[in-house]
């Protein structure tokens, strides 16, 4: 028996880290002859040291699932030789910014020679595992089709967004490198532009908010893209068969695997030992779809002004709430992800917390799918991240939109314009991603309707959500068509091993 080693290599964030993990669950899961090497980018002030030892530890549960700690580049760690690291990091290397060990797209490059070093020492001298059949990397990643072409392996991207998206890139760098238009020049406000992934004409303030920059970026990713084996899509048929279709229209592209929805329902992250249960009880005291959840993602903040039209949004519409809430890190603080503020009295409306404590509760962080999964929770106020999007599908619970940055107001187009599968509060909401904070407010009463709306609603949306959370199951059942591209995927990797 033929047995497949396959490298993954994910962004190392959260939001494409988690659907790596997961992905890489169930194909070990689903065929006795894959085995899979994850190699994880530590950033200490992003990824948890213990979230990072989490992994490890949890290893053996699958052992078929190993994971390979790389520090960042700056760093030194006690599992890996830093001597290694001095000697394949190039003296012209973008090192982190010391106040902000963020991940950065550039620094993945640097990080090819280790990357190869490790693949050569613990995949193909120690013969531990099966034979090296290829990279899967992530959407940022694409770097490392260089390694793996050095190899003389096949590359798999890990598109961790959805097919509208990854047809709406193809089209744009069809445009800018095969018909020479500078599609920088569609950065106008006032117009709307035809894309082939979407029935609808899409306004310019929907695209995601670097796609027309003019040096590269996603635009150099999509083109690396084309030459990878394959493209694993965090999609499903029966969710985007318009955008899936719309892929043969952009030439020579790789084969597209609509494997998803990729969750991961474990969650190892979300296991706070008490926190969670009193957010867990409190649910369980509230009746039937009767709450709404407030929650923004990993990275996701407002000014204080904000918070106070939220708050006072929620107050006006009656209806019980469960209210994640987070802040950017000061001045005196190490830059990082968002920390929960100290006193929330400070940030919210006067009297706010009293008046409300027996409809609503105001947390830190949430966990998130446990939420998600609860049979009280309503509606979900969200900012439209598809980790995030695929979770509420799959437990049926309608969304209103909020879309903060990078490709979410296009999902937050997709899910209300093109889908009909979610109300929006916003679409455009004006989030500077340098500074962190939007440039103008969204009002109570705009906040107070879309939460009346969603959670109101007893057909239409809310049907339609709860149709999807049973097709988006099926398809991963024996005989769904994720379950049929995900064999075909592992068939296509297996037979390129004896090519």
């Amino acid at each position: 028996m033929t047995m497949a080693e396959l490298i993954f290599i994910p962004t190392p964030t959260m939001g494409h880290l988690l659907p790596a993990l997961a992905m890489a669950k169930r194909l070990v899961e689903r065929d006795e002859r894959v085995s899979i090497t994850v190699l994880v980018v530590n950033l200490p002030l992003f990824l948890s040291n213990s979230f990072v030892q989490s992994l490890k530890s949890d290893a053996p549960v699958n052992k078929r699932i190993k994971f390979v700690e790389i520090p960042s580049l700056d760093t030194g760690s006690e599992s890996f030789d830093q001597k290694t690291i001095q000697d394949h990091t190039p003296t012209n290397s973008v090192q982190p910014d010391k106040k902000n060990r963020l991940f950065d797209q550039r620094m993945i490059p640097h990080y090819k020679s280790i990357v190869k070093k490790i693949v050569e020492d613990r995949v193909i001298r120690s013969n531990s595992a099966g034979q090296l059949a290829g990279f899967v990397v992530d959407m940022f990643c694409t770097a490392m089709i260089d390694v793996a072409s050095e190899l003389n392996v096949p590359s798999y991207v890990l598109f961790t967004s959805n097919a509208a998206l990854l047809s709406m890139l193809f089209h744009f760098q069809s445009l800018r490198d095969d018909h020479g238009i500078d599609v920088a020049e569609f950065k106008d406000p006032n117009i709307e532009l035809d894309v082939p992934s979407f029935r609808h004409r899409i306004p310019y303030w929907s695209l995601p908010s670097r796609v027309l920059d003019k040096d590269g970026g996603i635009m150099d990713h999509t083109k690396r893209y084309r030459e990878a084996k394959g493209i694993l899509v965090n999609t499903y048929m029966e969710l985007e068969p318009y955008p899936l279709h719309s892929l043969s229209d952009y030439g020579r592209i790789p084969s597209v695997y609509p494997v998803g929805p990729i969750i991961n329902l474990e969650r190892l992250h979300e296991g706070r030992e008490g926190y969670k249960d009193s957010i867990m009880t409190w649910l369980d005291d509230q009746p039937l779809s009767s709450v709404v959840f407030l929650c923004f993602g990993s990275l996701g903040t407002f000014p204080e002004e904000q918070l106070r039209e939220i708050a006072h949004g929620l107050e006006r519409s009656g209806h019980r709430y469960l209210w994640s809430i987070r802040r950017e890190p000061t001045a005196d603080e190490k830059v990082g992800p968002p920390r929960e503020h100290d006193n929330l009295e400070d940030v919210l409306p006067d009297g706010f917390l009293h008046r409300t404590a027996d409809i609503g509760r105001v947390i830190g962080w949430a966990p998130q799918v446990a939420i998600l999964s609860h049979p009280a929770v309503g509606s979900f106020v969200s900012h439209v991240g598809w980790n995030s999007t695929l979770e509420s599908l799959w437990f049926g619970v309608p969304v209103a939109t909020w879309p903060l940055y990078a490709e979410q107001r296009l999902n937050a187009f997709q899910m209300v314009n093109e889908l009909g599968l979610a109300v929006e509060i916003t679409v455009d909401y004006k989030w500077d991603d340098q500074k962190k904070l939007s440039s103008e407010l969204v009002k109570a009463e705009v906040i107070e309707k879309a939460i009346r709306t969603v959670m109101d609603m007893e057909r239409g949306v809310r049907g339609k959500v709860k149709e999807m959370s049973e097709v988006g199951r099926k398809a991963l059942m024996e005989g769904g068509s994720s379950y049929a591209w995900l064999g075909r995927f592992i068939e296509d990797v297996i037979e390129n091993i004896s090519e």
